[in-house]
């Protein structure tokens, strides 16, 4: 007699790390990272974003010549101009984390917001719009 039992796959499961990021950015030239929180409308940096933050900041300590665009994405929800100034403010509080807490020079990053602009997947349902709610690094 086998019993199997079902359950919700667990989320949180993907984790960032600087030799990942430093592999993506080699073969592409840019790596999304999913890792960094926001609550809905608003530019605060949740704090379980701290280890996402610390790879990328490990990332660029290993590599000093390494400068990077950090680009925040959004999905269609609300309005297309603030979303376009949420993605921007978004941007700029990972490039002040990673300035501040990590202690990454401020003139190897430079803040971005493309808002709806790059989407990676259908803003027509959740799972589209989560994947489209990103950070990304983009060699520079």
């Amino acid at each position: 007699l086998d019993i199997i039992e079902t359950k919700p796959m667990e989320g949180g499961l993907v984790t960032v790390n600087a030799v990942a990021l430093k592999g993506d950015l080699g073969k592409t030239g840019h790596v999304a990272v999913y890792g960094i929180h926001f609550d809905t409308a608003k530019a605060d940096i949740k704090p379980e974003s701290a280890p996402a933050l610390q790879e990328i900041g490990k990332l660029l300590q290993q590599d000093p010549k390494l400068n990077l665009y950090i680009v925040g994405h959004t999905d269609t929800v609300g309005e297309f101009q603030m979303n376009m100034d949420l993605s921007r403010q978004r941007a700029d509080a990972v490039l002040k984390a990673l300035t501040t807490t990590y202690a990454v020079a401020p003139d190897r990053l430079r803040a971005y917001g493309d808002g709806p602009l790059a989407p990676v997947a259908s803003n027509r349902d959740e799972e589209g719009r989560a994947k489209n709610r990103r950070v990304e690094l983009v060699e520079r």
